[in-house]
């Protein structure tokens, strides 16, 4: 009898946690995300209309919730918004391409041969006649693997042409973790490292594998308005001219200068590799840039914590896409930007309303909607750098990018392969909703150093991006990974990446339920998380730890 009744007192027990346990609603994450991605905001480019109608958006949703604003202080009063200067670059009018290989002359046509980005250096107008170019492997400079790409190299005057991604990378094993990409693999280090080394420019050889995304991609998202963070000396960050080649063509070229691409790329991957100039071969550029320095905007909403206020936990996402930009097969030149990264807004709103009508926590919780995240994570960049809450007290980030409208997964996984407490926390409780997790399928594609979390974790803040699953309930692991692999060839970052009907949102509706749990816990606890012992980032969070006591 004494069995029965404690069995009762249990069910009971959860039967009343059930019912306080927040809803989370497909149909309204369905309706945020259709509104977020209609071709009435434009794309959500920064400094555009589309801005000011997202910004109008996320600030009446948090008010409906029953949050307050947790952005800059004006007059003593918190704003719904932290502003966030950037340098904006455009190229105007055409970009002209001149190839010499001693013996012809070729026009290169932008977005379709190369795909050249707007100057970030400062310059309102690039223009050099016949530059050499030089073949520099991965472009790593790495002295703790005893790794040096260059060999003493003089780049002044020169384009670097580059691989994409780790030399390890399609061996799978070496000095630079296998298939996971390191950051020396990312884009972002290659271009900062040829900046630093006075190049007049860098091309990146794009291959659909190491890099992750085909060219359509490349295109997309280098051809349109480039912004970054308002720098004191942008030459030592950028080189006049940034750009990628398409990879048969940057073949083609070795082979006019009488070199073997593919020998020269094995050669890339050895510690001896050394330069090797494409002889005969140079490239003539020139092209107009408007530079100019706008205000963007983060929103920050906050829930004051009621017994510990300055510890906060905070949940990401970016607002931003890519606006307005060149047009598709069907003319369509909105990029709409629906499930990257429309979906995550919509979880944070989804969850704002959720913690609006539970009781305040311990904690204070701050629901932060970033910025330019598609030119290269800055709106998060600033906020890790300008704080409007203290980053040493700052429990965890749990950021949502590219969540996906579809079904129940199994499963559910974060963004690279990274070690720390958050997971292992959100990894337990997960099995409470169902769901295992399963490491990052493609560990090589460099997500770690894609998403909003990153500039926290580089602060050493714990921090993860959640990525949905590709194991559905219905449907099995096949199923989900069709659609996972569907959207990078055929949307990512691409016109039609908009809001279909068809979308159930189930997934997400369900995985909600995770991360509130997550982020309570975390709210309602007097624990503070860390990276594992042997993380990049946890010497950086230890050296605060003071301020944690």
């Amino acid at each position: 009898m004494k069995h029965t009744v404690l069995v009762m007192s249990l069910l009971a027990a959860f039967a009343a946690h059930a019912a306080d346990a927040p809803q989370f609603d497909a149909k309204r994450l369905s309706n945020d995300v259709k509104v977020l991605a209609s071709d009435e905001f434009e794309g959500r480019g920064p400094n555009t209309a589309g801005e000011t109608k997202t910004v109008n958006y996320i600030i009446e949703q948090f008010k409906a919730a029953g949050l307050q604003p947790g952005g800059d202080l004006v007059k003593g009063q918190r704003a719904w918004t932290q502003d966030v200067p950037l340098g904006r670059f455009e190229i105007k009018g055409p970009v002209k391409l001149t190839l010499n290989d001693g013996k012809t002359t070729q026009e290169l046509k932008q977005g379709d041969d190369l795909a050249v980005r707007a100057a970030m250096n400062g310059s309102k107008l690039v223009d050099f006649k016949n530059a050499p170019l030089v073949f520099v492997g991965y472009g790593v400079t790495a002295p703790e693997r005893k790794w040096d790409d260059f060999k003493g190299q003089d780049l002044k005057g020169k384009l670097a042409v580059v691989l994409i991604n780790d030399p390890d990378f399609e061996t799978g094993s070496g000095d630079f973790g296998g298939k996971a990409m390191t950051y020396y693999g990312r884009w972002t280090y290659k271009y900062e490292e040829m900046a630093r080394r006075g190049a007049l420019g860098t091309i990146i050889v794009h291959e659909t594998a190491p890099a992750s995304y085909g060219w359509n991609t490349v295109k997309n998202s280098n051809t349109n308005v480039m912004y970054d963070i308002v720098r004191k000396k942008p030459s030592e960050a950028h080189a006049p001219m940034e750009s990628w080649i398409q990879r048969d063509l940057a073949a083609d070229l070795f082979k006019r200068a009488g070199l073997d691409f593919e020998a020269l790329k094995k050669q890339a991957q050895t510690r001896e590799f050394k330069p090797v100039t494409l002889k005969g071969i140079t490239l003539s550029a020139n092209y107009v840039v408007d530079a100019q320095v706008i205000t963007s905007k983060n929103v920050v909403a906050r829930l004051a914590g009621k017994t510990a206020p300055n510890e906060t936990v905070i949940y990401s996402g970016h607002w931003d896409h890519l606006g307005v930009g060149l047009p598709d097969a069907k003319g369509d030149k909105i990029y709409n930007g629906a499930v990257d990264n429309a979906t995550g807004i919509a979880a944070l709103l989804e969850l704002a309303r959720a913690y609006g009508k539970a009781p305040a926590p311990a904690r204070s919780v701050v629901f932060l909607a970033v910025t330019a995240e598609e030119k290269g994570l800055l709106g998060s960049e600033y906020y890790a750098s300008n704080p409007v809450y203290p980053l040493a007290t700052t429990v965890g980030v749990i950021n949502m990018d590219a969540l996906s409208p579809d079904g129940v997964t199994k499963n559910f996984s974060i963004s690279g392969n990274a070690k720390l407490d958050l997971l292992d926390q959100l990894t337990a409780k997960a099995k409470q909703w169902n769901m295992a997790y399963s490491p990052d399928p493609k560990p090589e594609a460099g997500h770690f150093f894609r998403s909003d979390h990153f500039p926290f974790a580089k602060k050493g803040v714990p921090a993860i991006s959640f990525e949905s699953g590709d194991e559905l309930v219905q449907g099995g692991l096949a199923a989900g990974q069709k659609i996972k692999d569907d959207y990078v060839v055929k949307n990512y970052h691409q016109p039609s990446d908009e809001w279909s009907a068809s979308w159930t949102f189930a997934g997400m509706s369900h995985d909600l339920g995770l991360l509130y749990a997550l982020g309570r816990d975390l709210a309602d606890s007097k624990q503070w998380p860390n990276w594992a012992k042997d993380a990049e980032f946890r010497a950086t969070r230890d050296a605060s730890a003071a301020q944690r006591k």
